[in-house]
């Protein structure tokens, strides 16, 4: 049966028998020659037979040996292409990366086009939903998640951190009497995302700065930072934004800073995969691409 089968020992015996030498044989293996001959004793055991002759500066294959070791190379070569052919198989599948909606919009799907024609053999299926990815029943390969990185049983990596500040439309900053200081808000109507996390809400941000008179009870109301942020852009209020997702509607003009306040966001960005996903080729050059698009854009966390 297959459980019984010594293959420890017939993988040593393998090499040793290729190599005709313990030390050769354990170099290949990251193992020590003690080990190599204790495998091999073990393995001559169970067969009831010696494999090698020792001689005192060479090995020799037994008779038994000389018949047993074409057909173990043979069936290692065949279990190996077997194995090969698996990886290319999983390696031309897409990448599937699970993230959340607001930064699968704002940050991650702007990008996506340079990562694509970087590496144009890797196609990437984007998961967008808040609930977290399991990695074993649903798929996913990588996950972006918002947190503070205390996972277990997982490679979590720290990407990048964030602030969090005002942003509207210049249209919205021209408006009489103006926006120019904090104090201003409460001529302007608020902009909610109503999934906040503690310490992102216009409630948190106005007392940080002791900032009285806004009515944090107004204004309108969203289930996604995204579609805050796209009021925002349409003119209809000032949004707290985090800051890595408001890059490109800042760069673009779309949105504008009214004055220079910020706080730190309370959680930061995680690459979190499996351990072994890591000697997968396209999951580590998706994190490493990650990282250079954070260094490209500069860490607005920094500023805070």
């Amino acid at each position: 049966m297959l459980s019984r089968l010594p293959l420890n020992g017939l993988r040593c015996f393998e090499a040793a028998a290729r190599h005709m030498s313990f030390k050769l044989a354990a170099g290949e293996l990251f193992v020590t020659p003690a080990a190599i001959s204790q495998q091999i004793k073990a393995l001559e055991a169970e067969l009831g037979c010696s494999l090698f002759l020792r001689r005192p500066r060479a090995l020799e294959l037994t008779p038994e040996g000389a018949r047993l070791a074409p057909a173990v190379r043979e069936a290692f070569s065949r279990l190996l292409s077997a194995v090969n052919d698996l990886k290319e198989h999983e390696e031309g599948r897409p990448l599937t990366v699970s993230v959340l909606p607001s930064f699968a919009v704002k940050w991650l799907i702007p990008r996506l086009s340079r990562f694509r024609m970087r590496y144009p053999e890797i196609d990437v299926r984007i998961a967008a939903e808040d609930r977290k990815a399991d990695f074993v029943s649903d798929g996913v390969d990588v996950a972006l998640r918002l947190g503070e990185g205390k996972e277990e049983g997982v490679h979590v990596q720290q990407i990048m951190t964030e602030c969090i500040y005002p942003v509207c439309s210049p249209e919205v900053a021209a408006r009489p009497p103006g926006l120019k200081r904090p104090e201003d808000l409460k001529h302007y109507p608020l902009l909610h995302d109503v999934n906040s996390f503690a310490g992102e809400t216009w409630a948190h941000f106005l007392e940080h700065f002791g900032i009285e008179g806004v009515d944090v009870r107004r204004g309108a109301f969203f289930t996604q930072m995204d579609m805050v942020l796209q009021a925002a852009i349409e003119g209809q209020g000032v949004a707290l934004a985090r800051s890595q997702l408001v890059t490109e509607d800042l760069r673009a003009g779309r949105l504008i800073r009214p004055f220079e306040v910020e706080t730190p966001a309370p959680l930061a960005y995680y690459f979190v995969c499996r351990e072994e996903s890591l000697r997968s080729n396209k999951v580590s050059v998706f994190r490493d691409w990650i990282l250079d698009e954070v260094r490209r854009d500069g860490d607005p966390g920094d500023a805070a």
